[in-house]
């Protein structure tokens, strides 16, 4: 159905103009309104549904000049040399391997590094929750004959128990065995609202599989989310894994893009992987500037938010019917219970007036997710609360 917005419609109808012409006070205020809502910036809304920054595009040209004028820009080819190549230092640095490389996208990352890993043997377990089994399109099977197994299915973790158990099934349990090449781990885990795998059971899972020989591999798609909310490092995690899958685009703000580490053996590999599988992209500098530049404070400013967050919740509790509730072993994800209230209007509301994104509750437990990142930084803490405040009177049923 077509729809006219409302500030089309005041354009449309010269409804603006009627304070010159009548001296209406409640035209002039809507008026002004109308104003100011048209002043909003995007590069000032303070996001609840995102893990980090998404750029418009004017927002991330105005960032690369920023970042141009601060340290210029080299161009790569093909995804080496010029800044490009200082990206991937870091990186390597960072996890402490021996090498990296780029990806386009995080499903090619995963799913390479398990093909060179597992080596002949088939068989790669996963959590059931995770990326690489839910959404990757059955690349393994389809693409790169490696057969998933699933483990601790709806949940964001898996413990050793559950693994040799599942090892233990499939190797008696088929006529011809075919044996076990990688076991992997994403934390946090976007399908259990970012519930972070503890890196006890990741510690007893690396000993296990070193003493029987499997590799490992770590999808750290959000990776620094983790870290801010468990005080481990980048490093802790990565130590107990083969090699590394990091996103560029999660919370660092480039279009797209993956860092692959490992070791260097490892690594070497997947330069004719990628170009056999369409992924060698000529030129890849805007993606590597921009997540170059967050990562060099992303510790910093990811503490900042959960501390900020932290102070916020209490504020945010003491509205009649909003009710953030954290989650176990979780990060930057809470769950809000709304009652009372017009889900749809608040969300509304909290855009048109406050430049502030809500997600709407989700069907399966009328509960809205409440993601933080590094918006929320653009507003102080009391400005947001009164922001919610207003949407939950504006909202009431």
């Amino acid at each position: 159905m077509y729809t006219i917005k409302r500030r089309d419609f005041l354009k449309s109808s010269g409804l603006l103009a009627l304070p010159l012409l009548a001296g209406s006070a409640p035209v002039a205020a809507l008026a002004q309104t109308v104003a100011t809502r048209a002043a909003f910036k995007d590069s000032e809304a303070v996001y609840f549904i995102n893990d980090g920054i998404f750029y418009r595009p004017g927002d991330f040209l105005d960032k690369l000049q920023q970042i141009q004028s601060a340290t210029p820009i080299e161009r790569d080819a093909y995804a080496e040399d010029g800044t490009m190549a200082r990206l991937l230092q870091h990186c390597a640095t960072m996890t402490g391997k021996e090498a990296a490389i780029y990806m386009p996208s995080g499903t090619l990352a995963n799913q390479l590094a398990i093909r060179v890993l597992r080596g002949d043997h088939t068989k790669a377990f996963v959590q059931e929750a995770s990326h690489i089994y839910r959404d990757e399109a059955d690349a393994a099977q389809t693409l790169f004959n490696q057969r998933l197994i699933p483990l601790g299915k709806g949940k964001a973790w898996y413990n050793l128990e559950a693994l040799q158990a599942s090892v233990a099934e499939h190797r008696s349990g088929e006529a011809f065995e075919a044996g076990v090449g990688v076991v992997c781990v994403e934390t946090p885990v976007r399908r259990c609202d970012n519930q972070v795998f503890p890196l006890e059971e990741i510690r007893k899972l690396s000993a296990y599989c070193k003493a029987q020989g499997y590799k490992m591999h770590l999808d750290g798609a959000r990776l620094h989310v983790a870290c801010t909310y468990t005080g481990a490092s980048v490093r802790d995690y990565a130590q107990y894994f083969d090699t590394v899958y990091l996103c560029l685009y999660k919370y660092l703000g480039a279009t797209g893009g993956a860092v692959l580490c490992g070791d260097k053996a490892v690594i070497d590999k997947m330069h004719h992987l990628v170009k056999i599988h369409g992924g060698g992209i000529f030129t890849n500098w805007p993606s590597a500037a921009m997540a170059l530049h967050h990562l060099q404070d992303i510790d910093a400013v990811q503490q900042q938010v959960k501390s900020k967050a932290e102070a916020l919740y209490p504020e945010l509790n003491r509205i009649k019917g909003f009710n953030v509730q954290p989650i176990p072993s979780g990060s930057n994800i809470s769950l809000v219970k709304l009652s009372g209230v017009d889900t749809v209007k608040l969300g509304q509301r909290l855009r048109k007036e406050h430049n502030i994104v809500f997600s709407q509750p989700r069907t399966e437990d009328g509960m809205a997710i409440f993601k933080v990142n590094p918006t929320l930084l653009r507003r102080d803490n009391a400005q947001i609360v009164t922001a919610f405040k207003d949407a939950m009177v504006f909202a009431k049923g």
